[in-house]
């Protein structure tokens, strides 16, 4: 697996990471067994950067890395977050105390006593983003943190957060059929030397071998609040990403492995996270590092899949109000 740096002055990490936010059951039920035999084949391929948060499935994703650790004691790079105050009255808190407290949740789910990389889930608007960086920066003064990062947000806030305390890494959606990050956050993020790690970047399945199918997902999956995964979106997004595919196959690739392959081809400072909990979904795109695109390949994907290609919005109207609109 080939290494990016994680942000100016942060460790190198593989060019992958893993997404661990399927092993709390958000995208169906899971089990243990299952995710640590993803956990193994990931570290057994190369991955050694873990992205979690303290809401994935409300502490079950976090422990599950901890007895991973736990069993093997590898040397991985572990990034979580926290912010969101789950409930019935669900609101974000960037507040120190706040963030001191499920810091140390955190640290104890997954047995460290300090994390890589701390992410603000989601940014409280109403606190000035300034006072959060500043918190963080006693974060990593004191050896709870190696770094920190900041979730779906503008910018704009990017430099407000940087010009107080370097940010390590911003962490957006970001796919062939997500590509708002292309209208500042990635150039931003480049220009301040802060790594861009995109989640989702296989679209939540989308560009998976086989394809997701909404029909098949249980009752509770995310996707299913998701108006691109609704008729009749769902039907005109997969005949246009139908041609994708087509040409990945044409040239020897799997389909999933050439999706990520073009997310890391925008820049060597994104690193992408897909998540999954099956270790025979990884297998899929573990070689997505290797696949070397020409400038005709580029041209051709652009053609397929120009920007803004896909039909419905990536979020339903709640967690829409959620993320940071700069554009």
């Amino acid at each position: 697996m080939k290494r990016r740096q994680l942000g100016a002055g942060g460790p190198q990490v593989s060019a992958i990471g893993l997404g661990c936010m399927s092993f709390g059951g958000i995208f169906g039920p899971t089990d243990e067994a299952a995710s640590q035999r993803c956990l193994d084949a990931a570290l057994d391929h190369g991955i050694d950067f873990l992205d979690i948060a303290n809401i994935y499935g409300m502490g079950v994703s976090e422990s599950v890395v901890g007895r991973f650790l736990k069993r093997r004691r590898a040397d991985v790079t572990i990034a979580t977050k926290a912010g969101i105050v789950s409930g019935p009255n669900r609101r974000f808190d960037n507040s120190e105390p706040y963030l001191r407290a499920e810091l140390e949740g955190s640290l104890k789910r997954l047995g460290v006593d300090h994390v890589d990389l701390f992410y603000i889930h989601r940014r409280e608007q109403a606190r000035p983003i300034e006072e959060v960086a500043e918190t963080l920066g006693r974060l990593i003064d004191e050896g709870k943190i190696g770094g920190y990062g900041l979730s779906e947000v503008s910018p704009g806030t990017l430099r407000r957060a940087h010009a107080v305390r370097p940010c390590r890494a911003v962490q957006n959606e970001y796919s062939l059929w997500s590509r708002q990050p292309e209208l500042g956050l990635i150039q931003t993020c480049a220009a301040l030397g802060v790594a861009f790690v995109p989640f989702s970047p296989l679209a939540r399945g989308v560009f998976g071998d086989p394809p997701v199918d909404p029909r098949a997902l249980p009752p509770g999956d995310f996707r299913l609040q998701i108006p691109r995964f609704h008729e009749p979106d769902w039907s005109l997004n997969t005949a246009q990403i139908a041609r994708f595919r087509a040409f990945a196959q044409d040239r020897g690739w799997n389909v999933p492995a050439a999706a990520l392959a073009w997310v890391l081809d925008r820049g060597p400072h994104l690193i992408p996270i897909p998540g999954t909990r099956r270790a025979e979904n990884l297998m899929a795109w573990i070689t997505a590092d290797r696949i070397a695109f020409t400038d005709e390949d580029r041209a051709v994907i652009d053609r397929l899949l120009p920007v803004g290609f896909a039909f419905g919005d990536r979020y339903g109207p709640d967690q829409a109000a959620t993320v940071e609109r700069y554009c």
